[in-house]
């Protein structure tokens, strides 16, 4: 009895943390990358929309521009639940870093936003950080049914960090965001950020708990209310970061906004999805070490694109400075 018991209990937990197929992960990759892509061309297109309706003296919700943004936003939050069913979170969030060197890319054409030597090299350091997260990423899901899903939600630790969250949700929209939100640009960052921590756990137990609701399991029912919880607290967060998301292009510069908005989402998504799922305890010492390396290169990357944008020089000027020198 007791070896079957505990065979049992080896088998559960084998399955619990087993991990995803290759062509899974292999699809999941390449969701990602593309919804991180397309995910940084959508405040570019919404910012310029919003510069082309204050031209015209119209709202910005007339614009052509501010509608393609706002699609390709729809578009690369479908790839990105997609992506969270397949792969794990700390792996899809950090490859978000992507869509900044693409989105500053863009932004040099379409909005004359300045993008340097330095701010090249930023966009080539992103990269290679988010090959070095791919390589040390987890290969396994710590939560794969909507019963472990469940005992997660429910657990004293995660419970305290949401009622913490909300707590600075609502201080931060009723009383900080009305007075210094237009001109402080971390006033509208923390609100979309925060929000985060319902957006990216909502969405991937909402795949988890889709399975059981497609396979007619026994559980079905309970699943089915799961989901249509956690679909409204994805709706409902949703809608408030899209609306702080305009306002804040509506008064900064939309790559400076993208560039630190990726650091700030990213540090909280994966603090939250390391209390709720602790897919960080199927990483070792050398692959934690990696991924910390690999977040640092991406932040350097997004730093040198940001902070030295306004310095007007290039490898010709540093030639001719050198030449003078000698």
């Amino acid at each position: 009895m007791g070896t079957a018991a505990a065979a049992a209990a080896t088998a559960a937990a084998g399955e619990g943390a087993r991990s995803p197929s290759p062509a899974a992960v292999s699809l999941g990759l390449g969701v990602a990358v593309v919804s991180s892509l397309v995910n940084g061309s959508t405040f570019v297109l919404q910012k310029k929309g919003i510069v082309r309706a204050k031209r015209r003296g119209t709202s910005y919700l007339t614009d052509i521009v501010w509608w393609a943004g706002t699609i390709a936003m729809a578009v690369g939050q479908i790839g990105n639940f997609l992506a969270y069913t397949a792969v794990p979170t700390v792996l899809v969030t950090p490859l978000g870093a992507l869509g900044v060197p693409f989105g500053s890319i863009l932004a040099s054409y379409l909005l004359k936003e300045k993008l340097n030597i330095l701010g090249k090299l930023g966009c080539l350091l992103s990269c290679a950080g988010s090959v070095v997260l791919i390589i040390h990423s987890p290969k396994s899901e710590s939560v794969t049914t909507q019963a472990e899903l469940e005992e997660k939600l429910t657990n004293p630790v995660f419970v305290g960090y949401l009622c913490i969250v909300l707590l600075m949700l609502l201080l931060l929209i009723f009383w900080i965001a009305p007075a210094h939100g237009p001109t402080n640009i971390m006033v509208y960052i923390s609100i979309c950020s925060l929000l985060g921590s319902f957006t990216v756990p909502s969405t991937k137990g909402i795949g988890l708990a889709a399975q059981d609701i497609l396979h007619n399991n026994p559980s079905s029912q309970r699943a089915l209310c799961l989901c249509l919880v956690l679909l409204a607290v994805l709706g409902c967060s949703i809608i408030v970061q899209f609306r702080y998301i305009n306002k804040a292009l509506e008064c900064f510069d939309s790559s400076v906004f993208g560039a630190i908005y990726y650091v700030v989402f990213t540090t909280l998504v994966l603090l939250a999805s390391a209390i709720l799922f602790r897919e960080w305890s199927n990483v070792g010492l050398v692959d934690f070490l990696g991924m910390a390396c690999g977040f640092t290169t991406v932040s350097v990357g997004i730093v040198l694109i940001q902070v030295f944008k306004e310095f007007n020089f290039n490898l010709g000027e540093m030639n001719k400075s050198n030449m003078k020198t000698d």
